[in-house]
Parts: C-alpha cells; structure tokens; sequence
C-alpha cells in the first residue's frame, strides 16, 4: 500500500514539474518590463502646419514640392500682387499731394503770422496817437479790429496745417496697410519641417485663410503610447525616456516625458469594478530633444513604428537607474535614417 503511494507521489510531483515546464515554455508571459519601468507602442509624430493665406487672391507660384525640407523662413509660396501694387501707387501720389499741401498750408500760416504783427504793431502805433489825441475813437476800434481778425486768421492757418499733416498721416497709415498686404502676400515656413501636401495650385484663387500647404513641423518630433492606470501616475513630467523604432532595434534614442494625460482615455462607468479600473488607459508623450532633430533634419521621418521605455517612480519617490541591456544602446544623434523611403 505505502509503495502504491510512494508511486502515486512520484506521479503527481511529475506532473506538477512538466505542468510547469508547459507553462512556462507557452503560457507564462515574456519579455515583460522589469521592476520600475514600462514601455509601450507608438509611432513617431510631429505636428502638422496648415500654411494658409490671410487675404484672399490669387497663387502666383508655389516654390516648394511634396516630401521637401524647409528651414524656418523659406519661401513656400507667392501670391498675386498687381492690384495691391496699383494701389499702393496710388496712396504714394496720394502723400506726395497731402505733402504739398501742409507746404502750401504752412506758407499760408507764414503769412498770416506776419498779418498779425503787422496788425498788431498798427494797434499800438494807434494806441499811441489816440492818446494823443491825435486820431479818431473811430481809427482805434479799427485798429483793433483788424488785429483781431489777423489773430484769428493765424490760429485758422495754424490748423490748417494741423488738418493737411493729419491727411497725410491717414495716407501714411494706407500705405502701411497695403505693404503689409503685399508682404502677407509671401509665405514662409513658420518653422523647420517636410512638404506633406500641396492642397492648390499656381493660378488658382483662394478666399481668406484658404489652404495652400500641409508641412509636417520637425520642431516636435514626439512618440505617444499609452499607460494603464497602475502606471501612468507613476510617470512625472521631464523624466528620462528611451525610443527604440523598429528599423533601428539597435539604438536607443533619449526623450523627455513631455505630457501624462489627466484623465483617461474614455469615460468610464459610472460604477467601476477593480478589474475595469485597471483597464483605464492613460496617454503619454515622449519628445525627442530639439537639437537631435535640428542636426539630422534630412532623416526625420513620421511615421516610423516603435518602443517608448519609461521609468516609474517608486512610493519613496526614488527612480530606478537604467540597467544595461534593457534598451540598445543610446546615440548623441538620430540614427540614419529616422524613418523610412516613404514615410512622411
């Protein structure tokens, strides 16, 4: 009987070892995340830039292709100008006459001045001899009659000059305008980045904030992925991140956590089990530093498939070194190229 047992013991711990052995060959998971770090897919991103018009018009010329590279304050495109043109022509002759007459109102002030002291200089010469008796009550008011109205016409010449410098102040200002319509007329690249489409063509004409350009900004390039509830509070702003895309598994490209959702990414019930709380996904953004991008901007490519590693923060506080081996190893610039053939 102990012998049938010792069998059946036998049996048993045998089973139990390859019931192990099976679990672990096809069951049990792998690969995953060590203790104080997490990873998730995503792809690379940038933001998209529409370049559009401000004043409606004609396109005169496009300068730039799909899938082409533009530094900050290339010329993208040119828009239709002969009108604004006529019209600046036009305020132009129309300050060179508002010039000529604050001349022609400063001469006529020049001269009323010299009215007025003429006039003036008869009012006391007649104050004079009118206290000697010499001439008329009457010849008196005269006098001071007319140096009144030489007063008043100085002040009205004096603000006819104020009027006439006031028109070509006005002039001045529609001038301005019309060469600042010219001058957004021109579109620049608001910033370094890829052609991604051509939304119109030379010799079309589009109204007000019409679209003429996609460009795919390379002033953020940034992967997002997503982080499950047990996680993504664990992930601070401005931590250390690793990229690892997957035409380059060799590298790793350093990030910076630029942005943890608040909240998650659908609302859930209002009454939640433990298991649905868990299941709440939050979003996460990591950036690859400006200045790795400024150096390759030839490669960088959206698109692109990959990895984002980040490290989690223990209750503590403290965050776990990162181990070798657990992500390739990491590059001063982007690897050649970040993308690609055909990505955009």
């Amino acid at each position: 009987m102990s012998r049938r047992v010792s069998t059946l013991l036998v049996l048993a711990v045998l089973v139990a070892v390859m019931g192990y052995a099976v679990w672990k060959t096809f069951l049990a998971p792998s690969g995953l995340p060590p203790e104080g770090f997490a990873r998730g897919n995503g792809r690379v991103e940038a933001d998209l830039v529409d370049v559009s018009t401000r004043l409606s018009g004609r396109i005169a010329d496009i300068a730039v292709q799909e899938g082409e590279l533009v530094a900050q304050g290339d010329i993208l495109a040119v828009m239709d100008t002969t009108e604004l043109e006529a019209q600046k022509m036009r305020v132009q002759a129309g300050i060179a006459s508002a010039e000529a007459a604050v001349a022609v109102a400063k001469a006529g002030a020049t001269k009323a001045q010299a009215s007025l002291a003429l006039a003036n200089s008869e009012l006391a010469r007649a104050e004079t001899l009118s206290d000697r008796d010499v001439i008329s009550r009457e010849n008196l008011d005269i006098s001071r009659t007319e140096a009144q109205v030489a007063k008043a016409g100085f002040a009205a010449a004096q603000a006819e000059v104020r009027v006439r410098e006031r028109a070509v102040d006005a002039e001045t200002a529609s001038l301005r305008e019309i060469e600042a319509r010219i001058a957004d007329s021109t579109l620049y690249a608001p910033q370094a980045g890829r052609i991604l489409y051509r939304l119109t063509q030379p010799g079309e004409v589009l109204g007000s904030g019409g679209k003429v350009l996609t460009l795919v900004s390379l002033g953020n390039v940034y992967m997002e992925f997503f982080l499950p509830a047990t996680q993504a509070p664990r992930v601070r702003l401005g931590d250390e991140a690793r990229i690892v895309v997957d035409i380059r598994p060799d590298t790793a490209i350093p990030a910076v956590v630029s942005f943890v959702a608040p909240q998650a990414q659908f609302t859930p019930k209002q009454v939640e089990t433990i298991a649905e709380r868990e299941s709440l996904m939050f979003r996460i953004r990591v950036r690859i530093p400006p200045q790795m991008v400024e150096a390759r901007l030839a490669q960088v490519k959206t698109g692109v498939r990959g990895v984002a590693w980040v490290r989690l923060v223990a209750p503590d506080g403290s965050m776990p070194d990162w181990p070798d081996g657990l992500t390739p190893p990491v590059v001063e610039t982007l690897p050649a190229p970040l993308g690609d053939e055909t990505g955009q």
